[in-house]
């Protein structure tokens, strides 16, 4: 078999591919020895008609071509994309030029070619991730965090803070409803956990015991309600005070200073596997940015679109769900879930478009030994041979797709080697300790133990 492309306009290409008659014949044999196990014929069992009764069964060889034309154009035409190294991302237009009746198969194919998008800006990119520096005042909360659980409560008169407990009568009246009002006495609440309804730790601030707090809020999906709050006893917590003999009786640590350089030391592991975690994401949507979403062919985006449906469509299926029961408990409309997923489809093709944009501008392409390596890697990940892999990529036309994986792998690490990161101020970050390995099983136990800490104390600071 022979392809040869030709470019058109609008992105598109043409194929010319020529069959011979040895493969042709060979598609013959394959389509009749699948008809012969379907078709029933008196005197014959299936898989056993001969051929010349089968054709004479289809009304003719020219029947029985016509059937293996069909059944075999996705094969010709898959071996054609591959054997060209073209990149189609639409379904191709087919015309049969000659051989529809007899001798060698010539047809063209027309259809859209994934477009090569040009990007500008690559190695200037700032990319903002989350800070692997510990401040002091963060290892000064989590060190209060302990004291909590040790805390006492006294009376204050000054106006509410964040963090002090108020006792109140809670009335919670829905509006335009017939529902009871909720009434809760002395209800006690910690002013900036957010528990009542939205912006009652905002307009609380500064109010003293003995006065009223009215405002409207959200109470649950689509509901609306008047809450009115009657302040009447204002608390703080009181902390111990930070001593060598109070950490030695009430923590793991002998003393002050080994408390603060373990809780530090354990929250930088925490915050760089943080970071380094965020990394790749952050730097494929920065590069993804550079590409304009007026280049993003449609058929690109619908294909990704579709593709998430149906990935989403497997995950609930395995939940024992359907796609109408899980927008019910999202509270979506199914126009609205496509367009979130459309959405998200969108981003994904201008990040894929971007790396292979950076392969050529930085000349990333990945050499035969690169690709063969990624191969054998591949097919030994799948359990099979590489020669099998091989041949099956070409028979489904994907040679292209699989190369271009390569190189965006290659993309990926001049990406993260060249870019610059940055915290959420703006302070470029240290590289070095994106780099440091915290791996190490001791290590990443004493992060956990940091955030059962955390979770334990919050919980109990609130309590208390």
């Amino acid at each position: 078999m022979r392809a040869t492309p030709t470019v058109l306009e609008n992105n598109r290409i043409k194929l010319v591919v020529e069959v011979d008659e040895a493969e042709m014949a060979e598609a013959l044999d394959e389509t009749a020895a699948s008809l012969a196990k379907q078709v029933s014929i008196k005197g014959f069992r299936k898989g056993k008609v001969p051929k010349n009764v089968l054709i004479a069964h289809l009304g003719g060889l020219e029947a029985l071509r016509s059937q293996a034309i069909r059944e075999s154009m996705p094969d010709f035409y898959a071996r054609a994309v591959a054997d060209t190294l073209s990149d189609p991302i639409g379904q191709p237009d087919i015309n049969i030029v000659a051989g529809e009746s007899e001798g060698p198969l010539t047809f063209e194919a027309e259809v859209e070619i994934r477009p090569e998008i040009q990007i500008d800006g690559q190695g200037d990119l700032r990319v903002t991730i989350p800070s692997p520096n510990v401040l002091d005042s963060e290892v000064d909360a989590q060190i209060d965090r302990f004291r909590e659980t040790d805390a006492t409560l006294r009376d204050v008169e000054r106006p509410i803070q964040t963090g002090d407990l108020v006792t109140m009568d809670l009335h919670v009246q829905q509006i335009a409803t017939d529902v009871e009002p909720l009434e809760m006495s002395d209800y006690m609440y910690t002013v900036g956990s957010g528990t009542i309804t939205g912006g009652v730790d905002e307009l609380i601030l500064g109010l003293k015991a003995g006065e009223e707090l009215k405002l409207n809020g959200g109470l649950g999906e689509g509901v609306v309600a008047t809450y009115t709050m009657q302040l009447k006893q204002v608390k703080e917590r009181v902390l111990p005070e930070l001593t060598d003999e109070w950490v030695e009786e009430n923590t793991e640590w002998k003393d002050v200073e080994e408390m603060r350089e373990a809780i530090l030391t354990q929250m930088r592991r925490r915050k760089i596997v943080e970071a380094q975690l965020s990394q790749r994401d952050a730097m494929l949507l920065a590069l993804g940015d550079l590409v304009s979403v007026d280049l993003v062919p449609d058929v690109l985006v619908d294909s990704e679109t579709n593709e998430r449906l149906h990935d989403l469509g497997h995950r609930l299926s395995e939940q024992k769900m359907n796609l109408e029961m899980f927008l019910q408990v999202t509270n979506q409309s199914p126009d609205q879930l496509l367009a979130t997923l459309r959405e998200d489809a969108l981003r994904a093709v201008r990040i894929d478009l971007a790396m292979r944009a950076l392969v050529k501008a930085e000349h990333l392409d990945p050499s035969q030994e690169e690709i063969d390596d990624e191969l054998e890697s591949t097919a030994k990940a799948m359990n099979t041979e590489a020669d099998v892999l091989r041949e099956n990529l070409r028979n489904t036309g994907r040679v292209v797709s699989f190369n271009a994986e390569v190189a965006k792998m290659k993309a990926s690490r001049w990406l993260s080697e060249n870019v610059t990161f940055i915290d959420p101020d703006g302070v470029e970050i240290d590289r070095e300790m994106l780099r440091e390995d915290q791996s190490h099983q001791d290590e990443a136990e004493s992060a956990e133990n940091v955030g059962e800490s955390e979770s334990t104390d919050q919980s109990a600071g609130v309590d208390a």
